[in-house]
């Protein structure tokens, strides 16, 4: 909503098509886990059927998993964000996990995202309004 967008422009997916489930937890939703490499790859071709299929003009990879799963390797997001990778040939901006964001409640942390959605949205040729280029600074 802050960058403009409504939710029927935005295509959201997730690397594995499940909740990774920790041995031991009584309900399969009631507690996960981070998905293994094995996992992540035994997923990947449905995902890359899903950007096929939509097209995306650019990708935002929100946290740690979603770089490994897309990208194949382990990285920090710190060291990953600031920057246009590619998927598939597509531009590709890696970010701060919301989850991340509730539990770091930084506005420092927080403007490192919102600078990263800047980029998407002048990546995808949208206006940046004085508002949105000064959303979270003091």
């Amino acid at each position: 909503q802050a960058m403009g967008l409504r939710r029927d422009q935005v295509y959201i997916s997730n690397i594995v098509k499940f909740r990774p489930r920790i041995s031991g937890a009584s309900e399969q939703g009631s507690r996960n886990r981070k998905p293994t490499a094995h996992e992540m790859a035994m997923c990947l071709p449905y995902l890359q059927a899903e950007v096929a299929v939509v097209e995306p003009r650019a990708i935002v990879a929100l946290g740690a998993t979603a770089i490994e799963g897309l990208l194949g390797e382990s990285t920090s997001v710190a060291k990953a964000r600031g920057e246009w990778l590619e998927f598939r040939r597509i531009p590709l901006r890696a970010t701060y996990h919301p989850s991340y964001l509730l539990r770091n409640e930084s506005l420092t942390e927080r403007r490192k995202l919102w600078v990263d959605m800047l980029a998407v949205m002048q990546q995808l040729g949208m206006p940046i309004d004085e508002k949105q280029k000064n959303f979270f600074k003091k």
